[in-house]
């Protein structure tokens, strides 16, 4: 799908861009190709010759790159690449994808990658510093469970200091769910797309998520690799399926947007969605940066 997003930014030639893809792309054997990607994205307008391996059209973007004070540019781009959690960003889920961004070189914009809003470790001091999470939840102690040695330590350090951290907690599964009642058999007389979804088990590498972190990244699809962890595992060990209502509340859409499709397409749907909070985030970093390119702009004029 590269060579199709790289087209279109070569024919539409926008201001910005944005782009998402999963985190294996940062992966050290996808190295060359990553670097192939960015440095495409930079020079859109240098497009491969006919049958010509990317590999060798590396070489040659690595060759104009390099010679790029010589001549007419062309169109370019100032490109960044970023791993990014979307739970840093208030979504109640742990995905993690890698983000490609590129401004017009034109229009000689600064930017930088929004800073992360929500942190685990403010998590971690909700639940064991000071019991607030527990208590807005009126969590049991017996079923609150223990920190691990490394968060046990953590939560000392803090207490030491006698701060917490400067963020917003992690969102959890209970929080984006709580309000939400036992799924149904049927959508009649319930809420929209809240249907209990049977079948559901644990098997290696598909254990489901604890209601009290964010849930693990949604997958595209429903039983095992690659659709596997769209499940919520209970204290007591028991999983169920994620309802289709609550998968869209863990990728961040109200509860206005319906799914008329069946359970398999509408999971499919969402795994391959970006969490709301992550793309407002990014899109309204994006937009004041170009908002601001306006206002200089006008004032020069």
């Amino acid at each position: 799908m590269w060579a199709g997003a790289i087209r279109a930014v070569s024919e539409l030639k926008p201001r910005a861009f944005l782009f998402e893809n999963v985190k294996g792309l940062v992966r050290k054997a996808f190295a060359d190709y990553l670097s192939y990607v960015l440095l495409h994205l930079e020079w859109p307008n240098m497009a491969p010759r006919k049958d010509e391996p990317w590999q060798e059209h590396l070489v040659r973007l690595r060759r104009h790159h390099a010679s790029q004070g010589l001549g007419n540019q062309g169109l370019r781009y100032k490109v960044t690449s970023h791993q990014v959690n979307a739970a840093d960003h208030g979504a109640p889920q742990k995905r993690e994808r890698v983000i490609l961004i590129g401004f017009r070189s034109d229009l000689d914009i600064s930017w930088d990658f929004p800073s992360p809003t929500h942190s685990r470790e403010r998590l971690l001091w909700d639940k064991w510093g000071t019991g607030d999470y527990w208590e807005r939840h009126k969590v049991p102690r017996n079923m609150r469970g223990q920190p691990g040695p490394n968060d046990a330590r953590l939560i000392e350090r803090l207490q030491a200091r006698g701060m917490s951290p400067h963020s917003l907690p992690w969102v959890t599964v209970r929080d984006a769910i709580v309000d939400l009642p036992r799924p149904t058999r049927s959508e009649k007389g319930g809420i929209s797309c809240h249907v209990f979804q049977p079948g559901a088990r644990v098997y290696v590498g598909h254990t489901g998520s604890p209601p009290d972190e964010p849930a693990k990244a949604l997958k595209a699809g429903d039983h095992g690799v690659p659709g596997g962890e769209n499940m919520i595992a209970h204290p007591n060990g028991k999983v169920r399926y994620f309802t289709v209502r609550e998968s869209a509340r863990l990728q961040g859409f109200p509860d206005e947007y319906r799914f008329p499709w069946a359970w398999t397409v509408a999971m499919r749907q969402l795994g391959n969605a970006v969490p709301v909070q992550l793309a407002k985030a990014l899109a309204t970093s994006i937009a004041d940066a170009l908002g601001s390119q306006d206002s200089r702009e006008r004032q020069a004029a």
